[in-house]
């Protein structure tokens, strides 16, 4: 077994039997180990609130800007206590007969997680909150793809249920010790977990809700790019806790996942830069910002089995991939994904799972793992799970949309309101003017 999955899967052993026995014999807290990962909570966390918030407001037309905001602070409060209800045993503890599928209640409102109560080498209570973070930005990422056109009440309601019946499911496959951790999937910070979760996602509500008044025949440009700039540099800065927190422990496993971060980053953007300024003559900022969340978002479950060199080679994949399925998600099919989730996150965590089965090779250059299965064998892995991962979020988020706009009548605002902009219209606020 892979050292991550082997290190991941010990944290488990210890949360999945309750706060018994399992957490009286748990090793003592790693004091470097414990400070490395409250940092790297709070970084994403950072990622959401303010970076994915500023980085989506500024994306978006002026008279919609404030309704990103708050779409992101509600949805940050709404799987917060969803996760410690229920979300953080389901996807963590144990599911007894049902533990290839699902954990179970044990953990339900927390119980057992008290001050001493430990999680590997670090307190529980930071490994529940730096999972929770994990959490939150996911269905935070989705709604780039329904943007400017969904009631709250919709975004609410579909962010909480897909938390309990999408998210949760897959985080409990992968790094719960789910069917997906047994078969030997590899995902180091959530390429499968985040990244094809809230593509498809993001997809399938594009679709269902339709597009935008107008689109694509009236011009929608971003109302604010320097706002949206902050918010990359942002996330940017807050993806090394996403993934080199991902190690549990500061490490070398961590300081590695790091370095690859930031290399898939610079490459991703200087990859979208020149495709772009070939193609339009040009540069824009806009298009370096998005080469650099491609670039995050594909080395994200590599970034701890690759080495710098294979980190780089991902980043120029991740920078003219998603650079091409931008160009053809809405110009050759006309999908209104209003802020590019699924071209981008979608098919950047996609690509990036699959070449985790190949630059994780020891004979590529990996960070010192074998493949038990041979570069063959761990691709086929990585396909299975993405294809599971991606069929189950399409299936169920698709029933959700149904259900919500049938019991709340409809998940779009009206043509008015639409017109009007969602700040004025659902919140009774105005942020800017276009």
């Amino acid at each position: 077994m892979i050292r991550k999955q082997v290190r991941r899967l010990a944290v488990l052993g210890l949360l999945a039997g309750g706060c018994g026995t399992a957490l009286a014999q748990s090793p003592a807290v790693n004091a470097a180990d414990t400070a490395w990962l409250l940092t790297a909570t709070a970084l994403v966390l950072f990622m959401t609130l303010p970076g994915l918030a500023l980085f989506y407001a500024g994306l978006v037309r002026g008279k919609n800007a404030l309704s990103i905001l708050i779409q992101c602070f509600g949805i940050s409060a709404v799987v917060t206590v969803l996760w410690v209800a229920v979300g953080y045993g389901l996807a963590f503890g144990d599911g007894g007969a049902l533990q290839g599928l699902i954990g179970g209640l044990g953990k339900a409102g927390l119980r057992g997680v008290l001050r001493d109560s430990v999680a590997g080498s670090v307190p529980e209570s930071v490994f529940l909150m730096f999972q929770m973070t994990f959490a939150i930005i996911t269905p935070a990422l989705i709604i780039g793809g329904f943007a400017e056109r969904m009631r709250f009440s919709a975004v609410l309601w579909f962010s909480g249920l897909w938390l309990l019946l999408v998210y949760v499911p897959v985080a409990h496959w992968v790094w719960g010790g789910g069917w997906l951790a047994r078969l030997g999937v590899m995902d180091f910070a959530g390429g499968l977990v985040v990244h094809v979760n809230a593509g498809v996602g993001a997809l399938v509500c594009a679709l269902v809700v339709g597009r935008r008044r107008g689109f694509p025949h009236v011009s929608m440009p971003p109302h604010n790019l320097p706002l949206t700039a902050a918010g990359a540099g942002m996330l940017w800065v807050g993806w090394y806790g996403f993934n080199a927190g991902s190690a549990l422990a500061a490490n070398g496993s961590a300081g590695m996942a790091l370095l690859a971060t930031h290399l898939g980053a610079a490459a991703g953007a200087l990859a979208w830069m020149a495709l772009e300024w070939r193609q339009y003559g040009k540069p824009s900022t806009l298009g370096i910002l998005t080469g650099v969340v491609a670039g995050l978002g594909t080395i994200t479950p590599a970034s701890g089995f690759v080495s710098p060199g294979g980190a780089l080679l991902i980043g120029l994949v991740a920078g003219s991939v998603c650079f091409g399925a931008t160009q053809l998600l809405k110009r050759r099919f006309g999908i209104d994904d209003s802020l590019d989730v699924s071209p981008v996150h979608g098919v950047g965590g996609l690509i990036g799972t699959l070449l985790t089965g190949v630059f994780a090779a020891s004979a590529l250059g990996g960070s010192g793992f074998t493949l038990p299965r041979g570069i063959g064998g761990q691709l086929a892995v990585q396909a299975l799970g993405v294809a599971a991962t991606a069929a189950w979020c399409a299936l169920v988020t698709w029933l959700l949309l149904r259900l919500i706009g049938a019991m709340l009548g409809g998940l779009r605002v009206s043509e008015e309101e639409e017109t009007e902009g969602l700040d004025v219209a659902s919140h009774g606020e105005r942020g800017y003017t276009d």
